[in-house]
């Protein structure tokens, strides 16, 4: 799979128990693999929208069949209920592979942005509990996963105006299960055998040091991790107001590899 081979995706519904949008991206393999896409919003109900997500776009532009599926408005963005509806996702689609444009070989992906990179790692949790071996990777964008929001690099939150967005949002979504083990994946202590991890942030994300932190511990668990750190003027803070930036051809190009080689691995 090239790193792009199309342009312009546009997307459209389908029918299915959770809503899901296809990014409707050309694909040229016979067995394009599938992503879950989870698309950030801080945990909270404000500014669904309507528009395609400049990541979901980007990975559809590459050859991907990517299905966004909107955990939050069935579930009202609380745990369990948004996680739950996630992986009710991720199983419809592991069982309707050819009916989007894939094959029934097509390895099964699992992706996600702040917010939505959290339920995409408890979805990870969760698949490698209930469907062993059906996930070939887990792609988590700069996931909102720590509740504390102690780090060094959090400070900055402030000057992109989100340190209230991601306090309110964690008090919203998490409420009494801050233990649970899919709520708080940086928290869980049982982490082996989740399937791989491609994990991005950049230098000045206030979400890097929870990032980073939480791919060490994958590794620590010996989890098969690739991390990548966006410079400071690549524009990757923008995906938090849903702008584009010159991120876009290098993050393609790391998740082209990262399919390769997850898809190849046994």
């Amino acid at each position: 799979m090239s790193a792009q081979t199309s342009k312009n995706p546009t997307s459209k519904a389908i029918a299915s128990p959770v809503p899901v949008r296809l990014y409707d991206g050309a694909t040229s393999s016979k067995v394009p693999p599938v992503v879950l896409y989870l698309r950030g919003r801080a945990f909270l109900d404000r500014d669904r929208g309507e528009a395609e997500r400049p990541i979901a776009c980007a990975m559809a532009e590459m050859g991907a069949v990517v299905l966004e599926a909107d955990y939050g408005t069935i579930s009202h963005n609380v745990f369990p209920q948004a996680m739950e509806c996630a992986f009710q996702a991720l199983t419809d689609i592991a069982g309707r592979r050819k009916e989007f444009g894939a094959s029934v070989k097509s390895p099964l992906f699992v992706a996600g942005d702040e917010a939505g990179g959290n339920v995409a790692a408890g979805v990870a949790l969760k698949a490698r509990d209930l469907l062993p071996g059906e996930l070939k990777g887990q792609m988590l964008f700069s996931p909102m996963v720590d509740p504390q929001m102690a780090t060094p690099s959090f400070r900055a939150a402030d000057s992109l105006g989100m340190r209230e967005a991601w306090s309110d949002g964690w008090s919203h979504y998490i409420g009494s299960f801050l233990q649970h083990p899919y709520a708080a994946p940086c928290l869980c202590s049982r982490l082996f055998n989740v399937a791989p991890a491609l994990i991005i942030t950049s230098q000045d994300d206030p979400l890097h040091d929870e990032v980073l932190d939480y791919a060490a511990r994958l590794k620590t668990c010996q989890v098969a991790v690739t991390q990548h750190v966006f410079a400071i003027d690549c524009g990757w803070t923008s995906i938090y107001k849903q702008g584009t930036g010159r991120w876009v051809p290098s993050f393609q190009a790391e998740i082209a590899q990262f399919m390769k080689n997850a898809s190849r691995a046994v």
